[in-house]
């Protein structure tokens, strides 16, 4: 095989953490290299030095026999390297064929000397990278217009557009259904027969032996060790990754009997004016974790926002503690006891101009504000007091609690969101796709956090696409169809197959 890129010991120093130390790595033709790891790992800051994103303190990189010691993301492109973020970078306020021609746009000559834009040229251009990767999208379409996957495929059109040979793919199937995962892995495939070469960082160990060619471990920014994907099982990758074994079987109670438990958390009814959520009833016993599957649109995510008042509901009571609460908004949620780690945490996890302690600090304050937030008191000693008992709480990794947020791993950056929530002691925790984008290591952690929220007494409640997590975590799990709770599973009586059926509506009514 030829290889594309070759990196040799690479490190890469931050003030008081070294990310990276001699790290080598190499990407052949025609494979897919995964590149495994839990969140700090190293992962992404290596990906970011080999698409000029970061500069390596020390090492060197190897590219069609030309070694350099750093890269700048011009020298990426035109060496045919390209990244796809986790965090797409499409530009919603563009067409498609325009985000794929963005800064190298075909130009024609108008009355002999007007340059202008060939329109024509890149729509035919852009037809036919569409169709590469299989977007039934006419390309003068809005990116706005477009789902998550979709958007998806315009980052791998992209990638093609611009004669990439690597193409680095960071989480891609992190908000992917099976279908839309199943047509990317197609992709791959084909890009493989044409020789390209792609890195592919994902936690889901399934899809490793599915779509991978070789793997490399890293674990605290030091190598492990790199092995063929058909030569190695899951358990030692994850030995190779955290250094334990973890049991994701454990965190379910299955002691409890709910239905002797008080219940500490009730929604009557709830609907949306948008029917997507209609006319919802359930409760949350004392001790339990309820857990909500369904396919993508189902309405899982849509009644969790009309719970916490972040989307207006039409119909609907809420009770905690047998008491009713009227919440309207996220600050009388926050008010009431409620929280919510949203699906999305850069979007709507936390505030990125903002250090760790002050993103901790800042859910308590609002509790005890009044004015919808306008009148209260502030303290840095309370900062410092409050971040360090969630650092030392969550054990997040990091250099101090006045580092930048954004200069965390993904898994990090959840543990200090729910370290807010925490702080703030709230009653009920409603997660939302909790583990979205975080290590097998992390999840164990997040997973031990529930169910000990849940034995204090904490209402839990989650909303999951993946259902190995449901199964390992929840004590009760209610399956969502077209807006509404079709059944209901014991954890004892639930499995993967079956629940499967139900959210796709295979099985007949008669299991309801």
């Amino acid at each position: 095989m030829k290889t594309l890129v070759e990196m040799r010991k690479v490190t890469k120093r931050f003030p008081g953490v070294v990310a990276l130390k001699d790290i080598s790595f190499d990407i052949q033709a025609g494979e897919v290299h995964v590149l495994l790891g839990e969140n700090g790992a190293g992962k992404s800051t290596l990906m970011k030095i080999l698409s000029g994103a970061y500069q390596p303190t020390e090492g060197t990189i190897v590219l069609h026999g030309r070694e350099y010691s750093s890269l700048t993301p011009k020298d990426a492109y035109e060496n045919g390297i390209s990244i796809i973020y986790q965090e797409l970078s499409v530009i919603d306020e563009l067409s498609i064929q325009e985000n794929l021609f963005v800064g190298k746009l075909p130009t024609k000559k108008t009355a002999g000397f007007i340059t202008t834009v060939d329109q024509k040229v890149m729509h035919e251009k852009a037809l036919d990278y569409c169709k590469k990767v299989g977007l039934k999208r006419d390309p003068r379409t809005m990116v706005e217009e477009l789902c998550i996957s979709e958007k998806q495929q315009v980052e791998i059109a992209k990638a093609l557009a611009g004669n990439s040979e690597v193409i680095i793919m960071d989480e891609p199937t992190a908000s992917l259904t099976m279908e839309e995962t199943n047509h990317l892995f197609n992709i791959i495939h084909q890009l493989k027969r044409e020789g390209k070469g792609i890195v592919y960082i994902s936690h889901k160990m399934k899809e490793i032996k599915e779509i991978g060619d070789r793997v490399t471990v890293l674990k605290d920014g030091t190598y492990v060790g790199t092995r063929n994907v058909a030569d190695v099982e899951v358990d030692e990758l994850v030995s190779m990754m955290v250094g334990r074994e973890l049991n994701l079987e454990s965190f379910s109670n299955h002691e409890l009997d709910i239905a002797k438990q008080p219940v500490i958390f009730e929604a009557r009814n709830i609907s949306r004016r948008d029917k997507r959520v209609r006319n919802v009833s359930f409760q949350l016993h004392k001790g339990e974790i309820l857990g909500f599957s369904g396919l993508v649109g189902s309405g899982r995510t849509e009644m969790m926002n009309a719970i916490f008042g972040a989307e207006p509901r039409e119909s609907g009571e809420v009770y905690i503690n047998g008491r009713k609460v009227d919440i309207t908004n996220p600050y009388s949620a926050i008010k009431n006891g409620l929280a919510m780690v949203t699906e999305n945490r850069r979007e709507t996890g936390f505030i990125n101009t903002m250090d760790i302690k002050k993103n901790i600090s800042l859910l308590p304050y609002i509790k005890t504000s009044r004015a919808q937030g306008l009148v209260g008191l502030v303290s840095e000693k309370y900062d410092k007091k409050t971040g360090e008992e969630q650092r030392n709480s969550l054990r997040i990794k990091c250099a101090d609690i006045d580092q930048s947020i954004l200069q965390l791993s993904g898994g990090n950056q959840q543990k200090v969101i729910l370290g807010k929530w925490l702080a703030a002691d709230s009653e009920i925790i409603i997660f939302d796709e909790p583990t979205k984008g975080i290590d097998i290591g992390s999840k164990s952690e997040i997973y031990a956090l529930m169910r000990k929220l849940a034995d204090e007494g904490k209402g839990v409640l989650v909303v999951s696409s993946e259902l190995p997590e449901l199964l390992a975590v929840c004590d009760t799990i209610m399956v969502f169809r077209e807006g509404q709770i079709v059944k209901t599973f014991p954890r004892k009586e639930a499995t993967e197959q079956s629940i499967i059926r139900v959210s796709t509506g295979e099985l007949s009514d008669e299991v309801k």
